[in-house]
């Protein structure tokens, strides 16, 4: 006969939890019972892969410990993992003692959680321990502490030996009318495989890898239309740009109804025109789209724009004035 104990808490030495189930495997270890324990806090880049572990057990603790709230994060990784990627026949035979104990509120929460979990996932929870612990000193050496942990790990071990019988519960009647999952149907032996190729990360980096590729190739079979809007504007300044000698300027210009910023670098006959940010350019300006299309199509200058309020700005205003003269859009 084997248990398998898997312990969701974070190792502390003071945690009640490693003695209540340190003194647990030592009543089962007399009953002759092979106790193999699963540290989750150790296994933690490998907690998908533990369901595999279940097979070979004919019995489950599952112990954590209530520091704030609930049962954890690593016990909840473990449960996830087992209902993703756990043989769901072989957990349907399998007992499980639920094990918390609490420095906060919320033992008996936390264990019927731990029950309601297993009952979904198909097992069979036998009566567990919860306790809430303010001294673990005092629990650890509490004599009538110990006898009761001791009781319950001699009824666990009979009621998984004589394979006890339990009354139906509506979590079972719960998960079998009404529970669906989209999950994909696989054998076992699937699940298992897919367990270890979530926990190899080189695996996961490459599948990743992988599906960006793939979206930047869709997103380039939908067509151009992203590159058109993320260079709209662009080229009209390039073809009607006019140089001035040993002239330098920058403008950022902030389309608001577009949530862009277009940012002009003049350096004497060098342009430089682009989507981005610029929070030291000599020009801050702010305007709409229909302004811009209007100041490109030639039916309005930056100067008048400006001064009628349909461009806001601030910053170096001889390099504002100069801009009609470097930029000189014909009308259409």
């Amino acid at each position: 006969m084997q248990v398998n104990i898997y312990y969701g808490g974070r190792g502390f030495i003071e945690d009640p939890t490693i003695y209540v189930i340190n003194k647990i495997t030592e009543v089962l270890n007399e009953l002759r019972v092979n106790v193999v324990r699963y540290n989750l806090y150790e296994e933690k880049n490998g907690i998908t892969m533990l369901p595999k572990t279940l097979k070979e057990a004919d019995g489950v603790i599952l112990a954590t410990t209530v520091e704030w709230l609930g049962i954890g994060g690593f016990m909840q990784q473990f449960l996830d993992a087992c209902w993703l990627y756990g043989d769901k026949e072989h957990l349907s035979k399998l007992y499980m003692m639920p094990v918390v104990t609490a420095s906060a509120y919320g033992e008996r929460e936390a264990e019927l959680t731990l029950i309601k979990s297993w009952e979904i996932l198909g097992g069979i929870p036998y009566e567990g321990i919860s306790a809430y612990v303010e001294d673990h000193v005092d629990f650890e050496t509490n004599l009538a502490y110990s006898q009761i942990i001791e009781k319950k790990a001699e009824g666990f071990y009979k009621g998984v030996n004589k394979k006890a019988k339990t009354l139906p519960t509506s979590n079972s009647a719960i998960k079998k009318n009404l529970l669906k999952t989209n999950a994909l149907d696989l054998t076992p032996q699937e699940s298992e495989q897919l367990s270890i190729y979530v926990s190899d990360d080189a695996y996961v980096k490459k599948q990743k890898e992988d599906i960006e590729e793939l979206s930047q190739l869709f997103k380039g079979m939908l067509g151009n239309h992203g590159e058109e809007a993320n260079q709209e504007f662009i080229k009209n300044f390039k073809d009607n740009f006019h140089p001035l000698n040993d002239f330098t300027a920058s403008y950022a210009i902030t389309i608001t109804d577009l949530n862009k910023t277009l940012v002009i670098e003049i350096n004497d006959k060098e342009l430089k025109c682009f989507y981005g940010e610029k929070n030291d350019a000599e020009v801050i300006a702010k305007t709409t789209h229909e302004v811009i299309n209007k100041l490109v199509n030639g039916r309005m200058t930056f100067q008048r724009a400006f001064m009628s309020g349909d461009i806001s700005a601030k910053g170096n205003f001889k390099t504002l004035r100069t801009f009609d003269q470097v930029f000189q859009f014909k009308t259409f």
